[in-house]
């Protein structure tokens, strides 16, 4: 336990409220580019254990902005704005900077970017500077992507640079709908019960507790009854808000920025309600119908699977996925991993109790299952979980902290998501 807080003490040194003040980008929360591991050393292993494989699931990198109605809109407002000569001299800065985004963006919304690319480069890295006994010889590392442009291209610049480093291994790479069942699941009815008017009124009345759009609209417009006849005022922020939090992952972020529109404190408040909609989405939350994370129990029997058949192997290399933040975000939430599997309705809560966003799925976020063991023989199969790269921690007892039994992380995982009840 003293492990654990103080891993937990180096990780939440200080609040988001302190990170987005001493660094805007950290309030894009999801959007954060990859920030790499804060724990430069992992725990040594226990006497005679080796890491021997590794079972992965990253989030692509940093991509353009996904949404062309974001674009659409916002150059809409702003071009009638100018023609009725309502733009104060903000207005019209903003609205040449969103004409130069848009025109870098054009033909390539949602694609990985040449950041997106380095971050999965330099997680391949360092993973196999850590862990080499696993990328030892000929070896075979099997690697798989969602269809996603942006999933398989952060796939191959991670391959390529494990191929880089070690020339024998052996790549079986792919991208298939066939694998679209477990790497990228998304379940109809639990997303439903997420969606639920009960859930959108809490969070809608978390917001209205918050409110960050009065003076941003005042900024950019000098007539209120155009205001009030044109826009819509939580829209338009909130798209300038991501477009702000986006461009941190592109080519344009050493020429563009968005984010000198918002006060100090409108943006944390706008973090505030974006790291909320990600608990109200995706959690164990009581609102959204409590099971959420249920939605990824067919990756998590993936990857016990793969792992049961690998572990009677004697190089079994890695099994490594490519995926997205909402099946990341449920699968650390199914684990338990560092407390994520919270479940309360009170909302102000979130940031003391350590749900915060860009700590669990920053652009590459990553887990990692690391798995131990002194040879072939050993049946005492050890694991350690890195989240983002860190040491993390799981709901179970263990008297080789940070490492865990791979029988008893076995069970644990394996009850929960046989004793899952289809949702009907």
């Amino acid at each position: 336990m003293l492990w654990a807080l103080c891993i937990a003490i180096t990780l939440v040194a200080q609040t988001p409220q302190q990170d987005i003040k001493d660094n805007p980008n950290f309030s894009g929360g999801s959007f954060l580019a990859y920030p790499g591991p804060k724990q430069q050393k992992l725990t040594p292993a226990p006497k005679g254990k080796k890491p021997f494989y590794i079972s992965h699931y990253g989030r692509h990198g940093s991509r353009n902005i996904t949404k062309p109605e974001v674009f659409r809109y916002l150059q809409q407002i702003m071009t009638k704005a100018d023609e009725e000569n309502v733009l104060t001299p903000l207005g019209c800065d903003v609205m040449r900077r969103i004409e130069l985004i848009e025109a870098d963006f054009h033909e390539r919304m949602g694609e990985l970017t040449p950041l997106g690319a380095q971050e999965h480069t330099d997680i391949m890295r360092r993973m196999v500077e850590r862990f080499p006994q696993v990328f030892k010889g000929k070896v075979t590392i099997t690697a798989r992507s969602s269809t996603s442009i942006r999933s398989i291209l952060s796939m191959c610049n991670a391959m390529t640079q494990l191929k880089s480093m070690r020339p024998h291994v052996t790549i079986n790479q792919d991208a298939s709908l066939r694998d679209m069942h477990h790497l990228f699941h998304i379940d109809k009815v639990l997303t439903a019960k997420a969606m639920s008017d009960e859930n959108k009124a809490h969070f809608d009345a978390f917001c209205q507790k918050y409110p960050t759009t009065e003076r941003l609209m005042s900024s950019l417009f000098t007539d209120t009854a155009f205001i009030a006849k044109n826009i819509d005022k939580e829209r338009l922020a909130g798209y300038l808000f991501q477009l702000a939090s986006d461009l941190q992952g592109t080519d344009l972020r050493e020429k563009l920025n968005l984010y000198d529109l918002f006060t100090e404190e409108e943006l944390y408040l706008n973090w505030k309600k974006l790291n909320a909609q990600w608990y109200l989405g995706w959690s164990f939350c009581p609102t959204n119908g409590g099971k959420m994370p249920f939605s990824q129990r067919f990756l998590l029997r993936n990857i016990i699977e793969r792992a049961d058949s690998c572990i009677q192997l004697e190089h079994p290399g890695a099994n490594l996925r490519f995926g997205h933040d909402t099946a990341l975000l449920p699968l650390i939430c199914l684990l338990g991993v560092n407390g994520f599997d919270l479940d309360i309705t009170d909302l102000e809560q979130l940031e003391q109790r350590g749900w915060i966003d860009y700590h669990i799925i920053p652009m590459a976020g990553n887990l990692q299952i690391i798995f131990y063991r002194k040879n072939l023989a050993d049946k005492d199969v050890l694991i350690k979980v890195l989240l983002n790269e860190n040491e993390a921690t799981l709901p179970l007892k263990t008297d080789v902290a940070p490492y865990y039994h791979w029988s008893d992380f076995r069970e644990f995982c394996l009850q929960r998501i046989n004793d899952y009840q289809e949702e009907p």
